[in-house]
């Protein structure tokens, strides 16, 4: 597993989420500050250099990659303002998401979920 902190971009984690794990083939999980990469396979590690690159990658597609740092520290890569800036955007209203622990199935409504979540204990 492999921990992004995203305070000081808060307002793109989720699309960052999208690209990075995208990019590196990641089940991400989403928290509070910082969002979470977990390799597919149990026996499959995520390069830190190719989250980086991609980090990167993503901030330099918005023009944002020369006011920010992308430090990696053990297993937490942080993005870290150069300037002291941190990118403030609109929040898009985003509907609630239920995500199945097991298998990463992803719904917008609570009655299919717990539908999905019922075949993983037969």
């Amino acid at each position: 597993m492999l921990t992004i902190d995203c305070r000081d971009v808060e307002s793109i984690k989720n699309e960052l989420l999208v690209y990075v794990s995208d990019q590196v083939a990641a089940i991400p999980t989403l928290k509070t500050n910082e969002f979470v990469l977990s390799a597919i396979e149990d026996d499959d590690t995520i390069d830190t250099n190719e989250v980086i690159t991609s980090i990167k990658e993503f901030l330099d597609s918005i023009g944002e990659g020369n006011n920010f740092a992308v430090i990696s520290t053990n297993q937490i890569v942080s993005i870290r303002s150069i300037s002291g800036k941190k990118i403030k955007r609109d929040p898009i209203p985003q509907p609630q998401m239920f995500s199945c622990p097991h298998c990463g199935f992803v719904t917008r409504f609570e009655v299919e979920h717990n539908a999905h979540m019922k075949i993983h204990y037969l």
